[in-house]
């Protein structure tokens, strides 16, 4: 048994990130500022894009490229049936309707065959969720959005590394949304970051980020002199902190050091478990890079001596923290009552959302971290 509980998702924080938020401190330049605008520099450079935007979240990422599409009421959006609740809710807060889709059986991401099928005259935009590091059939989804003139929004909060044919995950649709929250790939323990081809869009967005006030109004308090500025828009609170900033100037440096020692994890994992009768992800396909974010089994009863649930509270025993990703999104009280949603119409996230179980998956991990997950995934496995 471990002397000590380990913490899901915990991110790798090291003396240089700690420094710059000090000097953050000892400057008292906290809130937006000039290192949130380098930050978005580092970021543009390492997407190899020119149009970025630092915000306080994922969450506001999302809604922000939503809102700057100017939905209407009754206009669609057509996204996973697997996912976090704050891709729906982005949709939602945008007045927008969200309509579900299906998820593919093996990749546990969006079915472009499940997309075209949801399609109706109401249908604005695809928001694509780029599921644990893997891309989606961005190929297929592009080709549907062609056809039927919509918008593209790609949530990659999991898949900040992730690539597709070339192409950074991202950079293919309209708008790429990306999250720095504690348990992602890099951290700015909350925060996150929009990029898109469209320089007006881009524009549209850091304006409502700050209340909707006049570009660069975080300047008035700088020693460029004093700059008036207006409200052009009915904006939001969704800026990102210099403080933020600080931590993820460092962290986008070590990134592929990080995505490394993942991989490394992930390869491990998958020799230690594939003849346990546990569900595996999917063989990484061709001509893609998987972002490792997270690492998922599916515990499923017929195979297993254990169920789902079963399996988390011995894993929890035995002091090793585990995350589900996710219930589907139907089978949540809100979405059910709101838009009479049937977790059954959707049976392959619904399956997947009552077998998965998300194993440790971090650079801060030890060896011994990993093989205390190894020997106890085998021991619960095996029914002890």
């Amino acid at each position: 048994m471990r002397e000590s509980f380990l913490v899901f998702g915990q991110p790798l924080i090291q003396e240089e990130e700690i420094a710059e938020v000090i000097d953050s401190m000892r400057k008292s330049w906290l809130g937006t500022g000039p290192k949130v605008s380098e930050f978005e520099k580092l970021f543009a450079a390492y997407k190899n894009i020119d149009h970025v935007a630092a915000v306080n979240s994922c969450t506001a990422a999302l809604h922000l490229s939503c809102a700057v599409l100017d939905l209407k009421k009754g206009d669609e959006v057509i996204t996973t049936a697997m996912t976090f609740c704050a891709t729906i809710n982005a949709i939602i807060h945008s007045g927008a309707t969200p309509v579900l889709a299906d998820i593919d059986p093996i990749s546990w991401n969006i079915s472009p065959g499940d997309i075209e099928k949801r399609i109706t005259s109401k249908t604005k935009a695809i928001l694509a969720v780029h599921f644990a590091g893997r891309c989606c059939d961005m190929d297929s989804i592009m080709a549907i959005a062609r056809k039927h003139n919509l918008a593209v929004i790609e949530d990659c909060a999991h898949a900040i590394e992730s690539e597709y044919k070339g192409l950074k995950a991202g950079t293919i649709g309209d708008f790429g949304c990306f999250s720095f929250y504690a348990t992602k790939n890099i951290t700015t323990g909350e925060g996150g970051m929009v990029i898109s081809k469209h320089k007006n869009k881009i524009d549209d967005i850091k304006i409502m980020a700050l209340h909707g006030l006049s570009a660069d109004a975080w300047k008035r308090f700088s020693d460029a002199g004093h700059k008036h500025y207006y409200v052009t828009r009915c904006g939001y609170k969704y800026n990102m902190m210099d403080l933020q900033a600080a931590m993820g100037m460092h962290q986008l440096k070590k990134i592929g050091v990080f995505r490394k020692r993942r991989e490394c994890i992930w390869n491990k994992y998958i020799e230690s478990f594939k003849d346990l009768g546990i569900g595996l992800p999917a063989e990484v396909e061709a001509e893609t890079k998987h972002a490792y974010h997270l690492f998922n089994i599916r515990i499923n009863p017929d195979t297993t001596v254990i169920n789902r649930d079963q399996f988390l509270e011995k894993m929890v025993a035995s002091k090793l923290g585990v995350g589900v990703q996710y219930l589907s999104i139907p089978e949540h009280p809100y979405y059910q009552n709101a838009f009479g949603w049937n977790p059954t119409d959707y049976p392959h996230a619904l399956k997947h959302g009552q077998e998965t179980v998300s194993l440790p998956l971090s650079a801060k991990l030890t060896d011994q971290d990993i093989d205390d997950v190894i020997s106890t995934v085998k021991n619960i496995s095996a029914g002890n």
